[in-house]
């Protein structure tokens, strides 16, 4: 399999070849450190020497360098060679090995690649197939935790452990007192950093799940078009929005009601905190009623806040399709405007 694994690998660094720039400084140089851990196989909380990284950093953004203008190559399993961007057929060949394998575009339509061993999978009574991965053998600069491609849900067990551990990371530039410092205060990461990252991961692989359920459960509902309309209004404002809609949808019917039931508190604390600058922009009163719950402990208002947002996020992820199929690659103003007057 190492062969598949260099050819994997060589695929990532394509993609970071042509999209890593897309990042903006900061980011990029912390996914880099974060991307030299993983590669070097060294533990979270390892200090990092800064020769070593910026020696390596050199050296990769060299031989990114020389990938700029490169092909992705297929890949050789078991004497069949297999379009990279097949997924399912290469699952199908390296399912005996214990592996899972994902292919396909993520925001601004950037390619994305990764390979990983099998932790389990299993089909759901609403049709789509789960597929859980632990240890990466191959992956990209970019690793989200959690994919949904057509069918099928992946989730990345050791990339949600690797995020989580940044967050921690960044929070402890400063130790604000905000929704962050609520969510660790549950686990014991002062003293058990790795007890602490582990308990947290299991508690989250729930969450990251619930929210890949409502993402599979809207591409049902809103079809073939939604792709359609990303892929024309890519690399704009309008992306991004039409983005951050449809994860409202997917957290009001799925992830939220989930997060409000009894002893949800750390996760509920945790997905406040990783509300992007975008999503709270398009829903400031989520965050009003999380300050609700936190003052007075009642989530009724909370509740009530869910099923008007599922019913909102929908009905305007629907109004996004009627101004793309009126206005095709034409639409990114339209939407964008569309958007920002049905904030909620």
């Amino acid at each position: 399999m190492q062969a598949l694994i260099d050819t994997v690998q060589r695929n990532c660094d394509i993609c970071d070849a042509r999209h890593g720039s897309d990042f903006g400084m900061c980011t990029y140089l912390l996914k880099m450190r974060e991307l030299y851990r993983w590669e070097r196989d060294l533990p979270l909380g390892a200090p990092l020497g800064k020769d070593d990284v910026g020696d390596w950093l050199t050296t990769r953004e060299a031989h990114l360098a020389s990938l700029q203008d490169a092909d992705f190559a297929e890949l050789s399993i078991g004497g069949r060679s297999i379009d990279p961007f097949d997924a399912e057929a290469v699952n199908d060949a390296v399912a005996l090995h214990g592996l899972v394998y994902s292919a396909g575009l993520v925001d601004g339509a950037r390619p994305h690649f990764f390979l990983a061993e099998l932790e389990g999978e299993r089909r759901a009574d609403t049709g789509f197939l789960l597929r859980v991965s632990g240890r990466e053998l191959a992956r990209c600069l970019s690793a989200p935790p959690a994919m949904t491609r057509g069918a099928t849900i992946f989730l990345r067990r050791e990339s949600l452990r690797r995020l989580l551990w940044e967050k921690y990371e960044s929070w402890l530039w400063s130790r604000p007192h905000n929704a962050m410092a609520r969510a660790l205060a549950f686990y014991p990461f002062e003293t058990a950093l790795n007890d602490a990252l582990d308990a947290m991961t299991v508690a989250e692989m729930a969450v990251i799940e619930a929210h890949e359920r409502g993402e599979y459960h809207a591409g049902l509902d809103l079809g073939e078009g939604w792709e359609a309309m990303l892929l024309d209004i890519s690399l704009t404002p309008a992306e991004l929005m039409a983005r951050a809609v449809r994860d409202h949808l997917a957290d009001c019917t799925h992830t939220l009601p989930m997060l409000l039931e009894s002893g949800r508190e750390p996760s509920l604390h945790l997905f406040i905190a990783n509300l992007g600058a975008m999503r709270k922009q398009l829903f400031p009163s989520v965050v009003t009623a999380y300050q609700g719950w936190m003052e007075t402990g009642d989530n009724a208002g909370f509740l009530d806040l869910v099923q008007r947002g599922a019913a909102h996020w929908r009905a305007l992820a629907l109004q996004l399709l009627a101004l793309h199929a009126e206005h095709r690659d034409q639409s990114a103003v339209p939407i964008a405007r569309t958007v920002e007057s049905a904030f909620l």
